[in-house]
């Protein structure tokens, strides 16, 4: 099987619009980020993940984070920047990968609640279910209360896709989310641009992807 992350792989990074964000609002570079970091496993954005907070919960705690840090940003403000352009190099792998495995989309998501995110756009989010459809499998760490990188996370993509870790090629762009897939036995790729990360994926799998 082949387990594609979803932001930074099919898509765009979000850190490219975090980027942005932080220059149109006078912000420090990588703030956002840095935020994120801190107690990586319990802050809010970790808990929003797991859908332990609601988008209004998880907006008021990102803003008193991001105040003790200096310069408030609203959480419900980063919701927006999360759904970057597609990337149809990737989806072209995909659709090739389709004729010869097992395909899981495996994404720490959030529930950004009705008329946020891409459902802001109608004709995006036609697009982007469509894309999700061609996958056999969809993860989701919103629905499932797991998020990457707990092992857990990475157990139940193999036992939804009947495999065993080493049977799996996994794409992330965090190095942080690969490195427990690759304890586990997984062959992993980091995806920092697109056609170096295809190629990389061809040679592991022997077929060709564009």
């Amino acid at each position: 099987a082949v387990l594609w992350d979803f932001g930074g792989v099919m898509t765009e990074s979000p850190f490219l619009a975090f980027s942005r964000f932080e220059k149109e609002r006078g912000l420090p570079a990588d703030f956002l980020r840095g935020i994120n970091r801190r107690n990586h496993d319990h802050n809010a954005w970790a808990r929003f993940e797991r859908s332990e907070l609601s988008p209004d919960q998880f907006d008021e705690a990102f803003a008193a984070e991001t105040r003790l840090a200096g310069f408030e940003v609203r959480g419900l403000d980063v919701i927006d920047l999360l759904y970057g352009e597609l990337r149809p190099a990737m989806i072209t792998a995909l659709k090739a990968c389709k004729h010869h495995f097992a395909n899981a989309c495996v994404t720490n998501n959030v529930n950004a609640g009705p008329g946020r995110g891409f459902e802001r756009d109608p004709e995006r989010t036609a697009v982007w279910k469509g894309v999700l459809e061609l996958f056999d499998v969809v993860i989701e760490s919103s629905r499932i209360g797991v998020r990457k990188p707990e092992p857990r996370f990475y157990e139940q993509a193999c036992e939804q896709l009947g495999i065993l870790a080493s049977q799996a090629v996994y794409l992330d762009d965090l190095g942080t989310n690969l490195r427990p897939a690759r304890a586990m036995g997984m062959h992993t790729i980091k995806v920092k641009e697109p056609g170096l990360a295809i190629a990389e994926l061809e040679s592991v799998l022997g077929i060709r992807l564009t």
